[in-house]
């Protein structure tokens, strides 16, 4: 094919890959994490647990060197090209993730926003520029322009609750969040997470401060479909008054976690959004921020 380069199996892919991973454990094994499964509970999920969540990371590992080498192979093409080609990709990591967890959806969301990541990856290895925080997430946002414009506003009967929630209520979900070049994570998560461990030192303590600031400003879509916009602002409020109360490091900081934890399990209420962001925030903290060639939104 014209324009195309096989890419190289570098450690660099392996790399990516395993810190993919790492960032997916971390998440999971951060423990309390309000509604969501972890070390503590199963969260507000009956048909999850913490070894399932284990498995589904397992499954995937394999699967997702593929995004990577298709970013690299592709970089001489448009980026807007790229993306129908990395969705034959995701569908199969969705199979062997279900495959692995006998039906149950435990990272769909992490696969999208993974698959795209390592693809970003890989075109700028390919176009030898440097692998960094904002370079990478402009990539994922070329990728994706014009995706909710596409799959959301151009609906006219919904179908799926990401179509329902956006012609109701505006929320664009997973797809906005990836179009904007993951703009949650980089106005609100990274720039937590590098006061906290400038502050504390402390990864855990920082991975549980950064989830309180998405749960209180990423409009998660889990949320909404679980509990109606109701349900997401009751999660946004409880999260930002634990915020100004001080957050983790509040001196009743973890007991006030525990609590909402109790709160969110008890309306059946499940930040999953959050928790994947969480996840690419693990994943981008471990390159350098890097400069933005675009206009900040």
């Amino acid at each position: 094919m014209s324009g195309i380069t096989l890419p190289p199996r570098t450690p660099l892919r392996e790399q990516l890959v395993q810190q993919m991973g790492e960032a997916l454990l971390q998440e999971v094994m951060l423990t309390p994490k309000p509604g969501l499964v972890d070390k503590r509970n199963n969260g507000a999920h009956r048909d999850m647990n913490l070894g399932l969540f284990v498995r589904s990371i397992e499954a995937l590992l394999p699967r997702m060197p593929r995004f990577y080498d298709l970013g690299f192979s592709t970089a001489a093409l448009a980026p807007v090209q790229v993306l129908p080609m990395l969705r034959p990709l995701g569908l199969a990591c969705e199979a062997g993730m279900l495959h692995a967890t006998g039906g149950v959806n435990t990272h769909k969301g992490a696969i999208f926003a993974f698959g795209l990541l390592l693809a970003a990856a890989g075109r700028l290895t390919a176009q030898q520029q440097p692998l960094a925080q904002q370079p990478l997430c402009e990539a994922v946002s070329q990728f994706c322009r014009g995706l909710v414009q596409r799959e959301l506003a151009g609906i006219t009967a919904p179908r799926t609750a990401g179509e329902r929630l956006y012609q109701q209520h505006g929320l664009t979900g997973a797809r906005g969040e990836a179009e904007s070049g993951f703009h949650t994570v980089r106005s609100v998560a990274l720039p937590t997470w590098r006061r906290m461990m400038t502050k504390t030192g402390d990864k855990a303590q920082a991975r549980l401060q950064v989830l309180l600031h998405l749960m209180a400003w990423n409009a998660d879509t889990n949320l909404a479909a679980r509990g109606g916009v109701a349900g997401l602002h009751y999660v946004q409020q409880q999260a930002q008054g634990l915020l100004w109360q001080g957050g983790v490091s509040a001196p009743d900081g973890m007991a006030r976690l525990y609590a909402l934890d109790d709160a969110l399990i008890a309306r059946h209420l499940s930040p999953g959004g959050s928790a994947d962001l969480l996840a690419v925030t693990a994943f981008l903290a471990e390159f350098p921020v890097g400069e933005a060639a675009w206009a900040a939104w």
